[in-house]
């Protein structure tokens, strides 16, 4: 394995203005309310619909017109929703791959811990975790549905950490 050190964040240079207000985010410098409230730019607000679920609200706001766009590379790359922890996307995906036309297939994870030769932990129970940087158990695709690398593969090749196929 061979460890890349980062030397310029990629990222950061189409919008400067969104990464200074995230780094003084991070940093502690930016003005909150009541010492824990950030006080969001106003193009970071999604408001809200009362009859819409805050889910569907930022699914339409992200991907609006994606029964017509989802197949269209240039469209689904332009857009992500990140989120602090993987259950909230694992919700997202499962909501917005119904949005996708054709047949999903289900592919299952084969889940086993090292070095457990009195099988402490069953396999059952393994299915129920989702660690860090890992798909879920049971990953649904369709085709034309994007899906995004969460680990280096193979980086000589261009399969790393953030690569959207």
């Amino acid at each position: 394995m061979e460890k890349i050190q980062l030397t310029r964040n990629m990222r950061a240079r189409t919008d400067p203005a969104f990464s200074d207000f995230l780094l003084r985010v991070g940093n502690g410098e930016e003005h909150t309310i009541k010492d824990d409230l950030v006080l969001l730019l106003e193009q970071l607000v999604i408001k809200s619909n009362g009859n819409i679920s805050g889910e569907d609200r930022l699914i339409s706001e992200i991907y609006p017109s994606l029964n017509e766009n989802g197949s269209c590379a240039k469209y689904m790359t332009e857009r992500t929703i990140l989120a602090s922890r993987n259950e909230y996307i694992d919700q997202l995906n499962e909501m917005l791959i119904v949005n996708f036309s054709g047949e999903s297939k289900t592919f299952i994870s084969f889940d086993s811990a090292e070095d457990d030769t009195n099988n402490y932990y069953q396999e059952e129970y393994l299915n129920t975790l989702t660690p860090n940087d890992l798909p879920p158990h049971g990953l649904i695709l369709k085709k034309n549905i994007h899906i995004m690398l969460l680990r280096n593969l193979d980086p000589s090749n261009g399969l790393c950490n953030g690569t959207r196929m």
